[in-house]
């Protein structure tokens, strides 16, 4: 896996040959440089709208909690059951168990002690998933329509 650094480096690199320039003394490439061909220069901004969106990717994941994605134990279930038995804030088992909200409620509703309109995050993979299909079946209706 690429660190940060790497991508801040790549990006300045690519950064300057976009604009034209010798990454490493800054002065001006020559008019007929590789990277001054059109076609060269768009798949150089591509690639660097792409490494952006890696390096945010990175940014994004380094503030989750360190729990994110990994397998629910036994015993971490057992101990999320009591402790949103025992009224415990959600924020706070969240803490707790290093995940995230949406995470802690994912998890209390798939074992049935959260219902989802109880939920204060959504489970935006699914709700899309439904309004899809929902989208899909309205398009399919009117299409019934039109054919009779």
């Amino acid at each position: 896996m690429l660190s940060r650094n790497q991508i801040k480096k790549a990006r300045t690199v690519i950064q300057s040959l976009v604009h034209g320039l010798d990454p490493e003394t800054g002065e001006d490439l020559p008019k007929e440089d590789t990277a001054n061909r059109i076609e060269v220069n768009r798949s150089m901004s591509i690639a660097l709208t792409a490494l952006e969106q890696v390096e945010a990717r990175m940014v994004r994941r380094s503030q989750l909690p360190e729990g994110v994605g990994k397998t629910w134990t036994e015993e971490e279930e057992q101990q999320l059951k009591a402790e949103f038995a025992g009224s415990e804030p959600i924020p706070l088992i969240a803490t707790k168990h290093s995940r995230t909200v949406r995470a802690i409620e994912a998890r209390l509703e798939r074992i049935g002690l959260l219902r989802p309109d109880q939920r204060t995050t959504n489970d935006s993979f699914f709700a899309d998933s439904v309004k899809s299909k929902q989208a899909k079946g309205t398009e399919q209706g009117a299409a019934d329509d039109a054919s009779d």
